[in-house]
């Protein structure tokens, strides 16, 4: 293993690519580090060499208590792409398209305009930071741009401008952060819309394959890689390592192809559980068909016809609480945008129902524990994977995503059993600037943080109130070295502006609860999930049931130009002593 040398300064910044620690000036790592092993760093104090033990009582690097924000960074490379010679999609034969701009950064997102399925792997940083928004050091995941790593090693990328990835949770001991990413090399297009290894969709645009993965990153900053066939044809978005037996259940979403989707893609979508490896990834096995962990249809609310198999269950958020995995769906024209929860309470019905809710909705049962085993191992034709075991959490939008224009819930996070913050993302929509604000956005009623109430007189959720004040819905901001001007490809302005909420995690102190949250946008980019994001938190009293009137958000933390923010979580060993948390609602 080599160690990291850090040096003395009052510098409190840190750069892309670099390991940072309080009060330390940081630089390149050097270029034989070796990230697979774990990482370790070595502080030069007056002459003398100390190891991390010098630094912290339990050697971490992660120090718990605090947050982790997962940071994805472009390179911004003209190089990347030449305008009217590199071919879109990669790998295309017939229909295709060529590049409308080079590589440079936001211009290269203009060839969305030619290519739906344009993104760019980039490499992904956690940033370790206080919980009022004081940068403390930055972990790089091990990817290809970094000179010690070679095609053989562990490694993971994001994709850039995928909005919906790399979502930040702390596994159910509270021990290790897990989260999802792709196997192959920075600077590699479509890779977010490419099948896996093992699912291949012939009419998919996209020809490459490669394989979806799952990383654990312990206190230590030592990751452990695991990889997947699930979510061929798209991405998946948020991971949960269950310590106690031994299970990663995963949310995403799969398909890319322009027919029906075969068994593989179907199956391979929603909700997945798997079982996480230790060895490294070029010697784990090909890990065959994906294996579902849960399954939902609009059929189970009485609606038919049923729409297009697999997208029903088109993840994004997920959780546990109580024992019982709770994801959401918000995105996409298929299926409802809700929240959803996995039912263990019994087997299903003659008809396939889950047991706790005959009629698609419901409420966990009381002695619900969490899921060892897959679903199914098959696709049944016109039905998807049969029996269906997922219902919408009772109180919340059933109305189908093609008829509904205001649920677009992303992360969420339980205070205790009886409050339940919602992020909702928005409608995403930038048709017309007016008045300096995107109007689309302004007028939104359920965008922001939704706080939810359980009412034991109705037996069901709902609606207390969204919060709102100091995000400032709809109006642009400036960012550093970004563009101010029009996109002349759009006919909008550069400049983003927050449209909503995507992942958030929380803290609760007696009465009061502090929530953390990514920001959603919109603007005038060739692909708004590129636009430079924010990190801002609120805090909120547990027992309010209208809306307060002096809570506001605080913008924590900017994304910098070339760079988003993508998932919030505590840092590993939150909630495990008293001395960072005394009440365990951290977790996720």
């Amino acid at each position: 293993m080599i160690l990291a040398r850090l040096l003395l300064t009052h510098s409190t910044q840190a750069l892309p690519g670099e390991i940072k620690m309080p009060h330390l000036r940081t630089r390149k790592l050097a270029p034989s580090l070796s990230f697979s092993a774990g990482l370790m760093a070595t502080t030069v104090l007056c002459g003398l060499t100390y190891t991390p033990s010098a630094l912290a009582d339990d050697d971490a690097f992660l120090r718990p208590g605090n947050l982790l924000v997962s940071r994805v960074v472009y390179d911004n490379n003209p190089a990347n792409l030449t305008p009217g010679v590199t071919v879109l999609p990669p790998g295309c034969t017939s229909g295709c398209a060529t590049a409308t701009a080079d590589g440079t950064y936001p211009g290269v997102f203009n060839n969305d305009a030619v290519d739906g399925s344009f993104g760019i792997t980039s490499k992904i940083v956690l940033d370790q930071m206080t919980r009022s928004g004081h940068l403390i050091s930055s972990l790089e995941v091990p990817n290809s741009s970094q000179p010690n790593i070679a095609m053989t090693s562990d490694q993971m990328v994001g994709s850039f401008s995928s909005k919906s990835e790399v979502a930040l949770n702390l596994s159910t001991d509270k021990r290790v952060v897990t989260f999802m990413g792709y196997l192959a090399s920075v600077d590699t297009l479509d890779v977010s819309n490419s099948n896996t290894p093992f699912v291949i969709d012939k009419t998919n645009p996209v020809h490459g394959a490669f394989y979806r993965v799952v990383v654990q990153v312990d206190a230590r900053g030592k990751f452990h890689f695991t990889k997947s066939n699930a979510y061929s044809g798209n991405n998946g978005r948020a991971a949960i390592l269950n310590a106690e037996g031994n299970e990663v259940y995963t949310a995403g979403n799969a398909g890319n192809g322009s027919k029906v989707q075969p068994d593989g893609v179907v199956v391979g979508t929603g909700a997945q559980i798997l079982t996480p490896s230790k060895e490294p990834l070029n010697s784990q096995a090909d890990p065959g068909q994906p294996t579902p962990v849960g399954s939902f249809n609009i059929t189970e609310l009485g609606i038919t016809p049923t729409d297009k198999i697999g997208k029903d269950t088109n993840f994004r958020g997920l959780t546990i609480f109580n024992n019982v995995i709770y994801t959401t769906k918000g995105s996409g024209g298929n299926g409802v945008d809700t929240v959803y929860f996995v039912d263990t309470s019994g087997p299903a019905d003659s008809n396939g129902n889950p047991h706790a809710c005959p009629n698609g909705t419901g409420l966990p049962g009381p002695f619900a524990t969490l899921p060892t085993t897959p679903l199914f191992s098959g696709n049944v034709p016109g039905k998807g994977v049969f029996p269906y075991n997922m219902c919408v959490l009772k109180g919340f939008n059933t109305v189908l995503a093609n008829a509904s224009t205001d649920s677009f819930p992303f992360g969420l996070w339980f205070a205790d059993a009886n409050t339940l913050y919602i992020a909702d993302e928005g409608n995403g929509l930038a048709k017309s600037f007016s008045g300096g604000v995107f109007p689309d956005a302004t007028g939104q009623t359920k965008a922001g943080l939704q706080k939810w109430v359980f009412d034991s007189t109705l037996d069901q959720w709902k609606l207390a109130y969204v919060l709102t004040t100091g995000l400032d819905l709809g109006v642009p901001y400036t960012v550093d070295n970004y563009p101010t001007g029009i996109n002349a490809a759009t006919g909008l302005p550069w400049s983003p502006a927050t449209d909503g909420l995507r992942n958030l995690t929380g803290r609760l102190d007696g009465d009061e609860v502090t929530i953390w949250a990514v920001t959603s946008t919109v603007s005038g980019s060739g692909d708004q999930g590129a636009d430079p994001n924010k990190l801002v938190m609120i805090k909120d009293k547990l027992k309010a049931t209208s809306l307060p009137e002096h809570e506001s958000f605080k913008t924590v933390r900017t994304a910098r130009f070339a760079e988003v923010l993508r998932g919030v979580s505590f840092t590993p060993g939150t909630g495990l002593s008293h001395d960072d948390d005394d009440d365990g609602h951290d977790q996720h």
